[in-house]
């Protein structure tokens, strides 16, 4: 299976959190945190579309000015996503700097704030030097984007701030069975990325596409109802999920909101500040152990954990962590 979502942290376990989210055939990519975005080529920042911020302590907000660099003067509509606050932090950013000269550009910044209910939205027109549009607040029941493909559901979590963590699924993966389109014989090409478009879009079965296939030596076209393509070629399989968790205390609300958020996740990515040993300063800076983080991913059942947002007192040390919550991770039992 090749999958939709290819993930990567841009930085080291001691770097700034954020996870880049590219979208398999389409010039789309997803950011997760937007703390230092300065390894990500201009060509990847161009294919972000959303941006989803935990909270704005600055290592999660401080690469805001990059990403709008690099963005600035292209016909680009980017939204972002945040905790209640975001709106301020937003404007607070943009006017920092002056906009005399921007008044051909048409890039446009859409931010929500979410609250517990609701989510605010707000507009930034960067041709009226970022004149801020506020608009309609809309009922927020945990999720915030949802399309043909996928959709991205986020909870508050307590960090003394509301710290927002998200996950990411996929509605379903396609998957082409290439022995059948060869016996078929029809020919491989972008016709299949628009085959896979019309079953997300659960066009009628009626629908008749114009495929291209080879027959005694000869490319021909033929019109083959969708229906019969999905019976033929296509296999429907469970969509990946990932899921995103910084910053927060180790309580059993924190830890019942971020399970049910990452139940079975594919990939859990999760904040592994300190060594179980010193829990107390984890509490402390209400940030997670390496061992909670790997309680919580065995609780959640997801497959693979993935834990990073290091503390530096654990740079000559960083396996240490890494062992440790795999070790809560795997284990037949443990105790809490």
């Amino acid at each position: 299976m090749n999958p939709l979502f290819h993930c990567r942290l841009l930085n080291a376990p001691f770097g700034d959190p954020v996870l880049y989210i590219e979208i398999l055939h389409k010039r789309q990519a997803l950011l997760f945190d937007l703390g230092d975005v300065s390894s990500l080529r201009e060509a990847k920042i161009l294919k972000v579309s959303h941006v989803f911020v935990s909270h704005t302590h600055m290592d999660h907000f401080f690469g805001f000015d990059h990403l709008l660099r690099v963005i600035l003067g292209r016909d680009k509509s980017v939204t972002l996503y945040g905790p209640p606050g975001i709106i301020s932090n937003v404007a607070g950013k943009l006017s920092g700097y002056t906009w005399n000269l921007v008044k051909e550009y048409p890039l446009q910044l859409r931010v929500g704030e979410v609250h517990p209910h609701f989510i605010q939205s707000a507009l930034f027109i960067c041709s009226e030097q970022f004149r801020c549009e506020i608009g309609e607040s809309i009922r927020f029941e945990g999720v915030l984007e949802e399309n043909p493909h996928f959709k991205i559901e986020s909870v508050h979590l307590d960090h003394r701030i509301p710290c927002l963590a998200f996950s990411l699924v996929e509605r379903f993966h396609i998957n082409i069975n290439k022995d059948n389109l060869i016996r078929l014989g029809f020919s491989i090409g972008p016709w299949l990325r628009e085959l896979k478009e019309h079953i997300w879009e659960d066009r009628s079965d009626e629908f008749i596409m114009r495929i291209p296939r080879e027959r005694e030596g000869k490319a021909e076209v033929q019109e083959v109802a969708l229906g019969d393509l999905k019976r033929q070629i296509v296999k429907i399989t469970p969509g990946q999920k990932i899921a995103y968790v910084v910053d927060c205390c180790y309580t059993q609300k924190n830890v019942d909101k971020i399970v049910k958020l990452a139940q079975d996740a594919d990939v859990f990515f999760c904040e592994a500040a300190f060594l179980e040993k010193d829990r107390d300063k984890a509490r402390a800076k209400d940030h997670l152990t390496a061992r909670q983080a790997g309680i919580i991913a065995r609780r959640a059942g997801v497959k693979v954990l993935n834990v990073f947002h290091f503390s530096p007192r654990y740079e000559e040390c960083p396996e240490n962590l890494e062992n440790e919550a795999q070790l809560a991770f795997r284990e037949d039992n443990f105790n809490q």
